[in-house]
């Protein structure tokens, strides 16, 4: 029997541990995970990741096929008004078409200001270490058919307007950013998945300004105040159709609110860890429709709040019921979650290239254990 101990030790660190890549080996993969990561021919075969997405995101195909260029970034340094051939902002934006970006090697990107990505792009970080830094960070602006994947993206900075090259080569200024990881504006059909974002001077993700059909799915969140904003602000009625899907991440440790917070759309928020949060983890404004569903929510054992949900109902559409409520999820040291509205009234509607199955709220820990930028051999399985 004792030939079998270190890999029960190594089964029982998995289960306990709260630290995404930590075991991937013990962990039960998610529907998307499942998809592409048990292939250890997935560097040949890297387009297979477009078909793995599920929720509103739906199936990435316009960003495969014969007419797809590859684009290796081989330079780390960065030019936001004349980007060098090799650097990630000439791949981004001055390549016309589908254009299929991956990494020679590991390598830390400072930008020098925000980078706009083009439509029908894919940046895959997989088989290298790559961490993205400085002012902006990533910015997809009426862009449509986009993926984000495999990235760090951290220490992200407040910008005054200025200009930067845009989509298609084009010049373009820039008002105000915040410093967010990832902002997205005005854009369609995005899916963010397996990032590990943290410690930015804003929030990690912005999706606004009529944004929608987004998916946002095993990125590991921590060391944030504001973590994710769905829905530009009280006044832009366009966020009405907003739809987000937020499943298989991994909050915390060290977040304190918005995971996400959502303004007058709608969010399927499902499979999700939650490893405390000091002010709430999922809120809104706006009477917006929130689905909860089979999260794993860890109360703060000491200090913050039990609750799981806030809600501005002060600035909130009079005479329009708030759908807002919990399916399946687990809670824990206390957590407790309020609902609103009618049960099965804010039913995400899926279409067949959309829906996923939604696992139990006790399988979160192990299908969010590979949460964040992944450690991929270039030869093995991730």
């Amino acid at each position: 029997m004792a030939v079998f101990r270190p890999f029960v030790v190594l089964l029982s660190i998995c289960i306990l541990s709260f630290i995404p890549n930590a075991c991937h080996g013990a962990s039960k993969m998610n529907v998307i995970d499942q998809c592409w990561r048990m292939n250890s021919n997935w560097q040949r075969s890297r387009q297979h990741l477009a078909t793995c997405s599920v929720g509103f995101a739906g199936k990435m195909t316009n960003n495969v096929g014969k007419n797809v260029i590859w684009y290796k970034v081989t330079d780390p340094s960065d030019d936001p008004v004349n980007p060098k051939q090799g650097t990630l902002r000439y791949g981004a934006t001055m390549i016309t078409g589908k254009v299929w970006i991956t990494f020679e090697k590991n390598m830390d990107i400072k930008l020098e200001k925000p980078l706009l990505i083009s439509s029908h792009t894919a940046i895959d970080g997989r088989g290298v270490d790559v961490s993205i830094e400085g002012i902006g960070c990533l910015v997809v602006y009426k862009a449509t058919d986009v993926i984000i994947h495999g990235l760090k993206i951290h220490h992200c900075k407040a910008q005054g307007p200025s200009s930067v090259m845009g989509p298609d080569g084009k010049l373009m200024p820039l008002g105000q950013m915040d410093g967010d990881a990832i902002r997205l504006v005005t854009a369609s059909k995005v899916w963010i998945d397996h990032n590990t974002l943290y410690s930015c001077q804003d929030g990690l993700l912005d999706v606004t300004r009529g944004s929608t059909f987004v998916t946002v799915s095993n990125n590991w969140f921590r060391d944030q105040d504001k973590v994710m904003l769905l829905g530009h602000d009280d006044g832009y009625l366009r966020d009405k159709n907003m739809k987000v899907t937020v499943a298989f991440n991994h909050f915390g440790p060290n977040c304190n609110q918005r995971m996400p917070r959502v303004r007058h759309g709608y969010a399927h928020v499902a499979n999700n860890l939650y490893l405390g949060w000091e002010q709430y983890a999922i809120g809104g404004s706006m009477n917006p429709s929130i689905k909860s569903e089979s999260n794993h929510f860890i109360a703060p054992k000491q200090s913050g709040k039990k609750e799981v949900t806030w809600r501005n109902t002060e600035i909130g559409a009079k005479g329009k019921p708030w759908n807002f409520y919990s399916v399946g999820d687990m809670f824990t040291n206390g957590a407790s979650f309020v609902q609103t509205g009618r049960r099965g009234t804010a039913k995400p509607n899926y279409n067949k290239e959309q829906t996923f199955k939604v696992g139990s709220a006790n399988s979160v820990q192990s299908m969010t254990s590979s949460a964040g930028a992944l450690t991929c051999s270039r030869t093995l399985t991730c």
